[in-house]
């Protein structure tokens, strides 16, 4: 529970006190005709009544309008018929005071304020218009006491509620440096690992593919040939992890751009034609996000050319407002989703699960691959 929270249920539960404190007091004390008595507590009873399913809700919602205005004048009525039947209901002043303030505009609470505190003279005045000096004194003492309260009860209620917005902010600002710290600990991770990358695999291949190259003619046959091209596809990945991993990948080109880099390079590897599609408005994101889109449209386009045999590839980027959509989808021979394991489809769901995306793979030996990533943003 808030601050502002607590003040108001702190001021609802002196409403109640002060009411069934009043009512008590009416039914006990001696000196009232019965019916009297029965009309009071029946005034009373009902302006417990009438705050609660009106008053109370719309103090909660702020709701300074006709509605509010209405109601309180209600409670004004049957405060005053309360004090008519049972002068000594003349303390309920205690409870109306702070509702009227909470439920109406400053200057129309100070006016009601003032009716409020005419209400006990009035009544005193049809029963003995000769003791009505005394009451006006005592009238405008009560009123001016109730309008500091009133405005006290105001700047109380003010200040919890700016409180209360602080601590939120507050909050919200912690929350969004811990995010940071998490996410420049990650970037750091990621940079760190493209380095290790780079420096020992990526040139351990090329020099590979360099010394086989530079072979005897005389002994190179098919096996070399093969690693010449084992090695190059090795370097490849090499380099394509390095991309997913670098946010530096994505600094000269946007998502887009960097996606249909990656169907370009797989048309001209494979020879397959792949179709890439833009919808929405695209917009940068953050680089983890962005990553981790990326690196599945590569993982995806790289398991299209070596395992699905497929003619054509479409890949699609949709945006929306609460998310962004990738879709990767083969013609190829498929395969069975429900025993289909290794690397690349394992660690497309681990980092849709860090970003709280879900990914969808459905397989069909008839109308091949569909692969599709959701992640909010």
């Amino acid at each position: 529970m808030s601050e502002s929270e607590s003040s108001y249920w702190l001021w609802e539960l002196f409403f109640a006190v002060t009411v069934v404190a009043v009512g008590s007091a009416v039914a006990i004390v001696d000196g009232f005709e019965p019916w009297r008595r029965a009309v009071a507590l029946a005034a009373i009873g009902a302006m417990l009544v009438l705050h609660l399913l009106l008053g109370r809700p719309l103090i909660t919602r702020d709701a300074q309008n006709t509605t509010a205005l209405l109601t309180l004048l209600a409670q004004m009525l049957l405060f005053g018929v309360a004090v008519w039947a049972v002068p000594l209901s003349t303390w309920l002043m205690f409870a109306v005071i702070p509702v009227i303030f909470q439920m109406v505009a400053i200057r129309l609470a100070i006016a009601l304020v003032v009716v409020a505190n005419l209400i006990p003279v009035g009544v005193e005045f049809w029963y003995d218009p000769g003791g009505i000096g005394m009451d006006v004194a005592i009238a405008a003492i009560s009123t001016g006491a109730g309008i500091c309260i009133g405005l006290w009860i105001l700047t109380t209620l003010r200040e919890s509620e700016q409180r209360a917005t602080l601590i939120t902010e507050l909050e919200a600002s912690r929350a969004e440096v811990v995010r940071l710290s998490h996410e420049a600990g990650v970037a750091a991770e990621r940079a760190r690992l493209a380095g290790e990358i780079h420096d020992t695999l990526a040139q351990g291949f090329t020099s590979i593919i360099t010394l086989v190259q530079a072979a005897d003619p005389g002994l190179r046959d098919d096996r070399l040939a093969l690693a010449v091209r084992t090695a190059r596809e090795n370097l490849a990945e090499s380099r394509a992890l390095i991309a997913a991993l670098s946010p530096t990948a994505l600094a000269d080109a946007s998502l887009p751009e960097a996606v249909r880099r990656s169907a370009a390079r797989f048309t001209e590897e494979a020879g397959v034609p792949a179709a890439v599609r833009i919808t929405g408005d695209p917009r940068p994101l953050p680089t983890r996000l962005e990553v981790v889109l990326l690196r599945a449209a590569q993982e995806s386009l790289t398991n299209v050319r070596r395992h699905a045999s497929a003619n054509e590839v479409g890949v699609l980027l949709a945006y929306a407002p609460s998310s962004v959509r990738l879709v990767i989808r083969d013609d190829g021979n498929g395969f069975d989703t429900a025993i289909a394991g290794g690397f690349g489809l394992s660690g497309m769901r681990t980092r849709a699960a860090q970003v709280d995306g879900t990914l969808t793979v459905r397989s069909d030996a008839d109308t091949g691959t569909t692969i599709e990533l959701e992640i909010p943003a």
